[in-house]
């Protein structure tokens, strides 16, 4: 029997990424790597049960990207809250001077 080799994470992440972003089968890619393709099936299960089980990490850059763009869409609908109470204020001018 064969001799068992091991991969390191990366290796396995990369050689998922292969199958999923190509579209290519399994077994092509498996034989493009040298690996069996029971193996980069496990993997890909593996990977996605880390997936449902941790929740998506922003990266750094993308966190701030996010925080921008809830304080942009915060002072958005605040402002959207002040322009509505304003026009409810101007109805009810308008209506009370039409029924005098």
């Amino acid at each position: 029997m064969g001799e068992r080799r091991e991969y390191t994470k990366a290796f396995k992440e990369s050689a998922v990424e292969m199958v999923v972003s190509s579209g290519r089968k399994f077994k092509d890619v498996a034989g493009e790597l040298g690996i069996s393709p029971e193996n980069l099936r496990r993997w890909r299960r593996e990977a996605e049960e880390e997936e449902r089980q941790e929740p998506q990490q922003a990266s750094p850059g993308k966190e701030n990207q996010q925080d921008k763009e809830l304080a942009r869409l915060r002072k958005e609908v605040a402002d959207l809250r002040e322009t509505n109470e304003i026009l409810k204020k101007a109805v009810a001018i308008f209506s009370s001077n039409i029924l005098r």
